[in-house]
C-alpha cells in the first residue's frame, strides 16, 4: 500500500537548492582531476552525493584504491573513461556508465587526447568529504593523504602508480 504524502509533510521537506549552477560549491583542482560538489550528502540524508570530476588528457585520477563503505557509480559526460575494476580494464564512452563497488580494488584515468569529464554518484554519501580535506592539504604529494585514509575507511596503493602510468600511458600529478 503505497502512503500519500500530505502537502504539509512535503512542504516539511527542506532542500538547499532546486538548481546547482555552474561553479557552486568552490571547485577544487587536485592535480589532474578537478572536484565539482553537486550535491552533497547533508541534502540526501546521508544517502548518495555527487561530485563532477573534470579530468586532463592521459592522467591517472588516483592510485589503486579500496573503498570499504562506498559504491561509486561514474557517468562519462563528455571524452572517454578508462577504469581497472579488480582485475577488468574498461573504457566506457560518453554516455555510459561504469560501477565501482566497495570492496573492490579499482581506479580510473583519462585514457584520452581531451577533457573527460564524469559524474561521481558516492553511495552511502560522505566519502565526497575527503576530496575537501584533501584540497585543504594537497601539495601534489600523495602521502598527505595517508592520515585521512583510516578516517574515511579508505586503503590507497600509492606504489601502484608509476605501473599504472606506464600500462596505460599516463601522467599523474
Amino acid at each position: 500500500m503505497k502512503k500519500e504524502v500530505s502537502m504539509k509533510e512535503s512542504e516539511d521537506i527542506k532542500r538547499k537548492q532546486t538548481i546547482i549552477k555552474a561553479g557552486e560549491h568552490n571547485p577544487v583542482e587536485l592535480g589532474g582531476i578537478g572536484v565539482h560538489w553537486k550535491i552533497p550528502g547533508a541534502e540526501t540524508d546521508g544517502r548518495f552525493s555527487i561530485v563532477h570530476h573534470p579530468m586532463s588528457p592521459k592522467t591517472l585520477a588516483a592510485p589503486l584504491h579500496y573503498h570499504h563503505r562506498e559504491d561509486e557509480y561514474s557517468y562519462i559526460i563528455k571524452g572517454r573513461m578508462g577504469a581497472l575494476l579488480g582485475e577488468e580494464v574498461v573504457v566506457a564512452e560518453a554516455g555510459s556508465w561504469v560501477y565501482k563497488p566497495a570492496k573492490q580494488w579499482h581506479t580510473f584515468w583519462n585514457p584520452g587526447d581531451t577533457t573527460c569529464e564524469i559524474i561521481e554518484v558516492i553511495s552511502p554519501a560522505g566519502f565526497e568529504n575527503f576530496f575537501k580535506e584533501i584540497a585543504e592539504v594537497w601539495d601534489g604529494d600523495d602521502k598527505d593523504a595517508a592520515h585521512l585514509m583510516d578516517k574515511y575507511d579508505l586503503k590507497m596503493d600509492f606504489d601502484s602508480v608509476p605501473g599504472l602510468c606506464e600500462r596505460f600511458g599516463l601522467n599523474y600529478p
